[in-house]
């Protein structure tokens, strides 16, 4: 979207469908992927309900490109909720997919999480407390700032920083524990 993001977003709010074109575009890869590595299994069906969400609330959001981002992520996170809460029970996990990630320079976290492949990087993860893989996830795979993770959870950037941090030390002792080679 970048400079012209101002643009899309009045013609959105006008009902313009290249407008939604561009900003499903944008947004749907790293949303399925969010959606994915939280274990949930139509992520198809649920995508949609995101941006279904997000084509009819656009009349009501305010900001900027990336309060818009922590938005979109923010209603992503609430339909896992939903879906756990649904489910009544805790959600299974699918290995990440390294070519669904659209970024282009990966993050020190995702060249470590690479060198251990999708399976053990989700091994991995799974034995990180529930805030921990949370953060890391909407960190890495949201592409998501402390203070949008902070926004999504609804917790303060302090406890956000904290819990990728602890979990980032928790995946470095376990590598290393492990003996996989950085």
């Amino acid at each position: 979207m970048g400079d012209d993001f101002e643009g899309v977003l009045e013609r959105a709010r006008a009902g313009s469908p290249e407008a939604f074109t561009v900003l499903y575009t944008e947004l749907s890869r790293p949303v399925t992927a969010f959606l994915r590595s939280r274990g949930v299994r139509e992520v198809d069906d649920v995508a949609s309900e995101v941006f279904l969400a997000v084509f009819t609330g656009i009349g009501r959001f305010v900001g900027d490109e990336a309060q818009f981002r922590a938005w979109v992520f923010t209603i992503a996170h609430r339909r896992v909720v939903d879906g756990w809460r649904r489910g009544a029970r805790s959600p299974a996990t699918q290995p990440f997919e390294p070519a669904a990630d659209p970024r282009t320079a990966p993050s020190a976290e995702s060249q470590a999480l690479d060198l251990l492949g999708g399976r053990d990087a989700v091994a991995l993860l799974d034995r990180l407390t529930d805030d921990q893989r949370e953060v890391l996830l909407l960190r890495i795979i949201g592409d998501l700032t402390v203070d949008q993770v902070s926004e999504v959870l609804g917790k303060r950037p302090g406890a956000v920083k904290a819990a990728q941090r602890r979990g980032l030390a928790t995946l470095r002792r376990l590598v290393v524990s492990e003996g996989v080679p950085l």
